[in-house]
């Protein structure tokens, strides 16, 4: 008896030993020999080797005490050992890039993985119009090492230096150090509000030196977290509440 066709040889793992490393669009290959990882809890998909987890939650009590009061944070476990270990995030597509002395602030529904040498927290996004509702806040990432973060879909990395830039909040997914981010309204005049507006009201506004991450999907919601009732908000509804 035997097996034909070539489905053991199309997908077999990436040979590649880097850190982190894909092993296809959707699943990402991270190398234990190189130290602990942290990594969104429930995403191991297998493992190879000895690789043990612990469940960290939400990072410690202040970091507790921030999510349950701004709706932001990401729950990480702490994955240590020696082998091969792979995670995903419901089939979303990955990104995976390396941070050297540098930081990014990062939708924390979009956190996969990052080395244990980068330092995260739940900070306020400094914005004018974020005051609207109290604030907004989103999950920093700082140090240096590798970060995995999921898209739906591939995305698009928008220079803001370039020209004023603009993004639905719901498809963001993180921006660089270096970007400022406010918030715009635009009612489409009151025309279109008594037709019952558009579903763009609300807008981010980045400027300043760096890039702006943006997904084809407007699929992100608040620290991972679905909106009520399972329906989307439009605009900032997701952000902002």
């Amino acid at each position: 008896m035997a097996i034909h066709g070539s489905l053991f040889q199309e997908y077999q793992e990436n040979p590649s030993v880097d850190p982190f490393v894909l092993q296809n669009k959707k699943m990402l290959k991270i190398s234990m020999n190189y130290g602990p990882v942290m990594a969104k809890t429930g995403s191991m998909v297998a493992y190879q080797g000895d690789v043990r987890f612990e469940n960290t939650g939400s990072g410690g009590l202040n970091k507790m005490f921030k999510a349950a009061v701004t709706g932001e944070g990401v729950k990480m476990m702490r994955c240590t050992g020696s082998g091969e270990l792979f995670v995903a995030d419901l089939a979303s597509e990955i990104q995976v890039f390396y941070l050297e002395n540098d930081m990014v602030s990062v939708n924390g529904n979009n956190v996969l993985a990052f080395s244990s040498s980068i330092e995260w927290d739940i900070h306020r996004v400094q914005a004018r119009g974020g005051m609207m509702a109290g604030g907004l806040f989103n999950v920093s990432l700082r140090g240096t090492g590798y970060v995995a973060v999921t898209t739906k879909g591939d995305p698009v990395a928008l220079d803001v230096a370039g020209a004023p830039t603009f993004g639905d909040a719901q498809a963001v997914v993180l921006w660089t150090s270096g970007v400022s981010m406010d918030i715009k309204v635009d009612t489409g005049g009151f025309g279109s509000l008594i037709r019952g507006g558009t579903g763009e009201t609300f807008q981010m506004a980045f400027g300043g030196q760096g890039y702006v991450l943006i997904q084809p999907s407007e699929s992100v919601q608040e620290g991972g977290t679905q909106t009520g009732g399972g329906q989307r908000q439009s605009g900032l509804g997701g952000l902002l509440g």
